[in-house]
C-alpha cells in the first residue's frame, strides 16, 4: 500500500471538517467553493478523484463538481436514475466501496470524464431528511479496498454538504439552477380528509427539536460526554415512565415504553452515535446523521414491521435531541398562517400550538378518528392525513395549500392553482359571513317549518364555539373523548368538571350527555386493546357498559353531582333490546338515590333516551319507546349497518347512500313511530350535518338536528329556501316507487321538488 493511501487515518476526519469550515468562510463564486470542496475532500482522504453528483428534478444524477476528472465533463455528465456505480448508492441509499471499479458488472464507463486510470471506488449518499440530495465518490489509481474510517468520514462529509446545499449557503449560481438542491416544483399530494375547509399559507415542519446549530465539535471529548449523559439521562425518563404506572402491564403504551427502552439501549445505534461524534460532528449532528441513515434505509422497506421500526427510532431520536438541548429549544412561535406538516401529532401537541396563527395541518399518517383529528373539527381547523412523503418534499416556509374538503395539500403550488383556491377560500368566507348574519335567527324552512338545530360536542374546546354557531344546545355531548385522549381512567372530579363545564357554557339550553360509547374504532390507551373479528359488531357501547357496571354507575354519579339543580338529560347508546335499556335506566336511579343519601342537590329533572342506531331496534322500537323520554337516531351506525357497508372503507363506500330509497323508508318509519308514542326525536351525526340530507329529513318529518357546530350555519341557510311541504310529496312518491338513483333525480329537479335554489349547486361542495 502506498504513503498517500495511508494518510486519511494520519490526517483524520476533525481536520477534514475544520477545512471545510474555513471554506466556508470565504466568499467565492459557488462553482469555485464547490470545485475546492472537491479538493480539500481529495486532500484529506488521499484519494486521487474526489466528485459531487447531485439530483435532478428528472431522477438524473449529474457531476457538478471533480478533482481529478475532466472539468469539461462537470455539468455534462449525467447518469440515468440507477445507472452505474454512482446510481447504485443513490438506489441502496448507503455507503458502497470496490477495491476495482471497472471489473463490477454495475460499472458504467463514461469516456468523456476521463476516468480511465481509476480502480477504487468508494460512494456515499448525500441524504437530508431521507430525501437523495446527491452522491459523494472518491477514487484512487491503486486497487485497493477501503478503510471503515474512510467511509465513515465521507459520511460526516456528506451530511455536512446535505445541509450546506439544501440551505443554499454553497450552491446557489446559475449552473446549478436546473438541479433538486432544494424542492421548487409544485408538487400535490393525495391523502385523507379529516377536518374540513381549506388554508393558504406557509409550511412549519413539526419536528420536536431545533436542527444543529453547530455541525463540526470544536472538542470531541467534550462532545462525546455531552452525548453520553443525554443518552444516560434518556433511559432514566424511559425507566421513570415505566415505573409510573401510568402504562399498565399488557397495555399497548406499555409496550411502546418497552420498545423505547429496548432501542435506548440498541448496541449499534449507541455505536454509530459515538462513532459520529468522533468523527468530529456535535452530538446534535451525529443524532441528525444516524437518523438521517436509517430513515433512508427504512423508508424502502415494504415490511410493515420494519416501517414501524423506523418511526419508533424516528420518536427515540427526537427524545435524545430534547435531552441534549437543556434550553427546550426555540420557542415554538408560529409564523402567519402556518401550515404545520408532520408524521403524525397528538392532540395535546395541537392545542399547544398558537390558535391564532394556525391555519392547517397536514400529516403523513392519521385517521378520521384519531385524537388529532377529534381536536382539529372542535377547532374548525383544515386537516390532511395520509400525505405521505409530504415531510420528506416539503420544507419550512414553503408555500402550502390545505384542502380538508377533499384531502389534498399542495406544496409550491403554481399561480394557477393558487388563484384558484383564492376564489374557493374567499366563496366559503363569504358563505361564513352569510352564516354569520343567520347566527340568531331560528332555523325555519320556507314554508315555516321550525327545526331545532344543536351541536354535538366532546371537548372543552369545543364548547367555545357554541355561541357563535348559533347552536340551541348540546344535541349531543359524546363523553368517551375525555377518556380517549387521557392517559389514565378520568378520576370522578375531572368527569364532574367536565360535565358541569359543558351545562355552564349551555346555560339555560339543553345538553344531552351520551354515555361511553367507546369499542369498534374508538379505544382508550390503558386497557388492553381487544382483538375481535368484526369490532364494529363486538363488545361496544352499552354492551361493555352493562359488563362493567362499575364504569358505568361511576360516570353516572359524576353526571348526576354535575346537573345539581340544573336539568339532566342522559343518552344510552347501542341499545338493541328493552332489556339493555331498563338495566342501563336501573343504574341511573341507584345513582340518583345514592347522590340523595349522600346529600348531594338532586337534578332539577331528568330525562332518559336511548341512540336508535341498529336495525333490531328500528324495526321494533315500541317496548323501548314505552320506557324512553326522547330518542336519538344515530344515523351514522344505523346506516352503516342497514347497507351492510363501511362507510370509509372507499371499496364500499359507493354502497352506501342514505338518500336512497329503501334508507329513507326507514327514517321515516322511525320517525312515525316515536310520533305515534309521543317521544321526541333528533337525528345526530354527519348525516345532520350536510345540507342536502337535513333537508331530506326535515321533509321526512324531523324536526330537531344535531351536528358539528360548523355545519349548522351551512343548514340552516339551506333550510331557509327548503319547501319541506312540496319535498314531503316527491320524497314520499320517490319512497313509493322505490325509484333508483334517488340523490341524483332529487339534485335534478332540485327546486320542482323543494329545494332551496341558491343551495342547490352548494350541496355537493359543502
Amino acid at each position: 500500500m502506498t504513503p498517500e493511501a495511508l494518510q486519511p487515518a494520519a490526517r483524520g476526519p476533525r481536520r477534514l471538517l475544520a477545512r471545510i469550515r474555513d471554506l466556508m468562510a470565504v466568499q467565492e463564486d459557488a462553482q469555485k467553493r464547490l470545485d475546492r470542496l472537491t479538493d480539500i475532500i481529495a486532500e484529506e482522504t488521499g484519494a486521487d478523484v474526489c466528485s459531487i453528483y447531485l439530483v435532478r428534478p428528472s431522477g438524473a444524477l449529474e457531476l457538478s463538481a471533480t478533482h481529478g476528472l475532466k472539468p469539461e465533463a462537470v455539468h455534462t455528465t449525467r447518469l440515468k436514475p440507477g445507472e452505474g456505480l454512482v446510481g447504485l448508492v443513490a438506489r441502496r441509499a448507503r455507503p458502497f466501496s470496490v477495491e476495482n471499479a471497472p471489473d463490477h458488472p454495475s460499472f458504467s464507463y463514461r469516456p468523456e470524464t476521463g476516468e480511465e486510470p481509476f480502480k477504487s471506488f468508494v460512494g456515499v449518499p448525500i441524504l437530508r431528511g431521507g430525501r437523495l440530495v446527491g452522491v459523494l465518490t472518491t477514487q484512487t489509481r491503486a486497487v485497493r479496498p477501503s478503510t471503515e474510517e474512510e467511509i465513515e468520514s465521507l459520511q460526516t462529509v456528506a451530511m455536512l454538504l446535505a445541509e450546506i446545499v439544501a440551505s443554499g449557503d454553497l450552491v446557489s449560481a446559475e449552473a446549478f439552477s436546473g438541479l433538486e438542491l432544494r424542492l421548487s416544483r409544485p408538487e400535490r399530494f393525495q391523502g385523507l380528509a379529516l377536518s374540513g375547509g381549506l388554508a393558504r399559507g406557509v409550511a412549519v415542519k413539526h419536528e420536536p427539536h431545533v436542527r444543529p446549530a453547530r455541525m463540526v465539535a470544536e472538542d470531541a471529548v467534550a462532545e462525546e460526554a455531552r452525548l453520553e449523559d443525554a443518552i444516560s439521562r434518556l433511559r432514566r425518563s424511559v425507566d421513570q415512565l415505566l415505573a409510573s404506572g401510568r402504562a399498565p402491564m399488557g397495555t399497548p403504551s406499555r409496550e411502546v415504553l418497552e420498545a423505547y427502552r429496548m432501542f435506548a439501549n440498541d448496541r449499534g445505534w449507541l455505536d454509530r452515535l459515538h462513532e459520529a461524534v468522533r468523527a468530529g460532528l456535535t452530538a446534535e449532528a451525529a443524532v441528525e446523521r444516524v437518523r438521517n441513515e436509517h430513515r433512508a434505509r427504512l423508508m424502502q422497506a415494504r415490511d410493515p414491521y420494519f416501517r414501524e421500526r423506523l418511526h419508533d427510532l424516528e420518536d427515540l431520536a427526537n427524545r435524545l435531541l430534547r435531552h441534549l438541548d437543556r434550553n427546550g429549544g426555540e420557542d415554538g412561535r408560529l409564523p402567519e398562517n402556518a401550515i404545520v406538516i408532520a408524521r403524525t401529532i397528538g392532540p395535546a401537541e395541537l392545542l399547544e400550538l398558537d390558535r391564532s396563527r394556525l391555519a392547517g395541518i397536514a400529516v403523513e399518517e392519521g385517521s378520521q378518528t384519531s385524537h388529532a383529528a377529534i381536536v382539529a373539527k372542535a377547532l374548525g381547523i383544515p386537516m390532511v392525513g395520509q400525505v405521505e412523503g409530504a415531510l420528506d418534499r416539503v420544507e419550512t416556509g414553503d408555500p402550502v395549500i390545505v384542502d380538508g374538503e377533499f384531502g389534498l395539500l399542495h406544496a409550491r403550488p403554481s399561480e394557477e392553482v393558487r388563484a384558484a383556491y383564492d376564489e374557493r377560500i374567499e366563496s366559503l368566507a363569504a358563505r361564513r359571513r352569510v352564516y354569520a348574519g343567520l347566527r340568531d335567527a331560528p332555523a325555519m324552512t320556507r314554508d315555516g317549518v321550525r327545526v331545532a338545530l344543536t351541536a354535538n360536542a366532546g371537548l372543552l374546546v369545543e364548547l367555545m364555539r357554541l355561541e357563535e354557531s348559533g347552536a340551541e344546545g348540546i344535541g349531543l355531548f359524546r363523553t368517551e373523548f375525555q377518556f380517549m385522549v387521557s392517559d389514565t381512567l378520568p378520576g370522578l372530579k375531572a368527569q364532574i368538571d367536565l360535565y358541569a363545564a359543558a351545562l355552564d357554557a349551555a346555560g339555560d339550553r339543553p345538553v344531552v350527555f351520551r354515555t361511553l360509547d367507546l369499542g369498534s374504532d374508538k379505544v382508550v390507551p390503558y386497557t388492553r386493546a381487544l382483538r375481535e373479528p368484526n369490532p364494529a359488531l363486538g363488545w361496544r357501547g352499552l354492551r361493555m357498559g352493562l359488563d362493567r357496571p362499575g364504569l358505568t354507575r361511576y360516570q353516572l354519579r359524576a353526571l348526576v353531582r354535575a346537573a345539581s339543580g340544573r336539568a339532566l338529560n342522559v343518552l344510552f347508546p347501542m341499545i338493541t333490546e328493552p332489556r339493555e335499556f331498563e338495566q342501563a335506566r336501573a343504574m341511573l336511579d341507584i345513582e340518583l338515590r345514592h347522590a340523595e343519601r349522600h346529600g348531594h342537590t338532586p337534578p332539577a329533572s331528568v330525562r332518559v333516551g336511548f341512540m336508535l342506531e341498529t336495525p333490531a331496534l328500528a324495526f321494533a322500537p315500541g317496548p323501548c319507546l314505552d320506557l324512553a323520554d326522547f330518542v336519538s337516531v344515530g344515523a351514522n351506525d344505523l346506516m352503516q349497518y342497514f347497507f351492510a357497508a363501511d362507510r370509509q372503507n372507499p371499496r364500499v363506500a359507493g354502497r352506501y347512500d342514505p338518500v336512497s330509497a329503501p334508507a329513507l323508508g326507514l327514517l321515516r318509519t322511525v320517525r312515525e313511530a316515536c310520533d305515534r308514542a309521543g317521544k321526541p326525536v333528533n337525528v345526530c351525526g354527519e348525516l345532520a350535518g350536510r345540507p342536502l340530507e337535513a333537508c331530506v329529513l326535515a321533509a321526512l318529518g324531523y324536526r330537531a338536528l344535531s351536528m358539528a357546530a360548523g355545519s349548522i350555519g351551512p343548514v340552516k341557510r339551506a333550510l331557509g329556501g327548503l319547501d319541506a311541504a312540496r319535498l314531503s310529496s316527491w320524497l314520499d312518491e320517490a319512497i313509493a316507487r322505490q325509484r333508483p338513483d334517488l340523490r341524483k333525480a332529487l339534485l335534478a329537479a332540485g327546486e320542482n321538488a323543494g329545494l332551496p335554489k341558491e343551495a342547490v349547486d352548494e350541496f355537493t361542495s359543502i
